[in-house]
């Protein structure tokens, strides 16, 4: 409990006896009140037992495996491309569940709504990897397609169709479609024909940009190439994985949460292979292009949030009756319980990592004694606006540092709602007004750039100096 028997500090007695004069300025006494600040934090996954038995409840290691298979040698997308494909067909997954919940209590209006949502943000996502993919010398034209134009748009029936039609004064249109995916299922089913066809729709939209489309019914207005989805994201071995270890279990809400997860670790390998990346194009001057994977990385920070929170529409008393069921308990494991995930933990960590490539980017060496060595060669770059791609980084790579932290303080409140508080702050421990839970540390915690934070500030107040010198001038004239 906190301490509140705090001694006031009284005025001395030995007052005057005429009436004092009363001053001008109010003074106030504050008792001294110990604070211990919070300070930068590496996170540390859960216990290897917690670890194991989160990974076979989702059955990591077999996606991981998926995942982790190159088919392609010439492909270097795929390791990024290909389990970013397979988070979207396991939505595809999530669509049929949901919709087939004979629950009368499920919201299932408002999750289905959701659902389309984080659908198209993972639809933009893809277009956005293929249209960097597009940019690079050694990237372009590496992916397996089928270009249907040079085809006379007939194609060999190994697996896909085509629909063929033709526009009046224009070439042939061809859209192929995937036979292993479960979209085009989803559009011939009545109760989600209208949820898959805006799906197809915003797939068109955003691939507009991207030198091929996926292939999975959409309507191809322009012709593209199309990717050949049922060899990159092996959807039947993605759909063999559907069943849960705990499928024996008489619960709607297991199924949800076992696809939840496989989705969220889906992108948590995505992040984790872009980072990589990132690294990579640092260390060969690639700014411009790193700074555009650190956007990505932002977007999917923003992506993992909207997964979490579709457990805001879980039915309580199903889902805390299916926590006790799978043993999903606190009071064993004092680490929060997405840390269980240890990709999650790893990206986290190397996402604060970044800040090391700072003096990389801005050209200087860290200044042994502590000098603003750093901050002044940020000020400069700012000020200068010549190497505007190195301005385009250092803007992102503070963007992921307010993504990772409005994660995890988003996931905070959503375990707050689903579980309640106690569980919010670990292990039901309430925390001391001294130190705080492993969660509220990292959003918390003081930036992971202070010299670009301290170049903004400086870079503030200089031209607010400025400005209040020109007026002055200005002033000084008129008189």
């Amino acid at each position: 409990m906190v301490d509140l028997d705090w001694k006031a500090k009284m005025v001395s007695s030995d007052l005057p006896n005429k009436s004092p004069k009363l001053s001008n300025k109010l003074q106030i006494s504050i008792p001294a009140i110990p604070f211990r600040g919070v300070s930068n934090i590496t996170p540390t996954p859960a216990s290897d037992s917690s670890c194991s038995a989160y990974e076979h409840c989702f059955r990591l290691p077999e996606l991981h495996q998926i995942w982790n298979r190159k088919e392609f040698p010439n492909w270097k997308t795929e390791s990024i491309l290909k389990p970013a494909l397979q988070a979207l067909e396991i939505t595809f997954r999530f669509i049929s569940t949901v919709l087939s919940d004979a629950r009368p209590y499920a919201n299932q209006r408002e999750l289905t709504r959701r659902i389309e949502s984080l659908t198209t943000s993972q639809i933009e996502l893809i277009a956005i990897i293929i249209e960097d993919e597009a940019e690079g010398s050694t990237t372009r034209g590496t992916a397996p397609i089928v270009d249907l134009s040079s085809s006379n748009s007939v194609l060999v029936r190994d697996g896909s169709y085509a629909e063929v039609w033709k526009v009046p004064g224009e070439t042939t249109v061809v859209s192929k479609t995937s036979e292993g995916s479960l979209l085009p299922r989803l559009a011939t089913w009545q109760t989600s024909e209208d949820v898959a066809q805006k799906i197809l729709y915003s797939i068109e939209c955003e691939m507009r940009r991207a030198p091929y489309t996926l292939g999975l019914g959409e309507p191809n207005l322009t012709g593209k190439p199309n990717l050949e989805y049922d060899a990159v994201c092996r959807p039947n071995e993605i759909h063999a994985l559907k069943k849960s270890p705990y499928d024996h279990i008489n619960n709607q809400e297991n199924q949800s949460l076992y696809t939840t997860h496989q989705i969220l670790e889906s992108w948590i390998h995505v992040a984790k292979q872009i980072i990589q990346r990132v690294t990579e194009r640092i260390e060969s001057k690639e700014f411009s292009r790193a700074a555009n994977d650190c956007y990505l990385v932002e977007r999917i920070w923003k992506l993992l949030a909207e997964i979490e929170d579709l457990h805001l529409l879980v039915d309580p008393d199903d889902f805390l009756r299916l926590k006790n069921q799978l043993q999903m308990r606190s009071l064993d494991e004092p680490a929060p319980f997405c840390f269980r995930s240890r990709e999650l933990v790893e990206i986290t960590k190397s996402c604060k990592e970044l800040k090391h490539k700072v003096p990389e980017i801005l050209g200087v060496e860290v200044d042994p004694t502590g000098g603003p060595r750093i901050q002044e060669a940020a000020m400069r770059l700012y000020r200068e606006k010549r190497e505007f791609e190195k301005v385009y980084l250092l803007q992102a790579l503070q963007a992921i540092e307010g993504a990772l932290k409005r994660f995890f303080y988003a996931y905070k409140q959503v375990l707050v709602v689903v579980m309640g508080s106690l569980e919010a702050k670990g292990n039901g421990v309430l925390v001391s007004s001294e130190s705080c839970d492993s969660l509220t540390q990292l959003f918390l915690e003081p930036t992971y750039f202070p010299s670009l934070d301290a170049a903004k500030t400086f870079l503030g107040e200089s031209w607010g100096h400025r400005q209040h010198s020109g007026m002055e001038r200005r002033s000084r004239r008129k008189q």
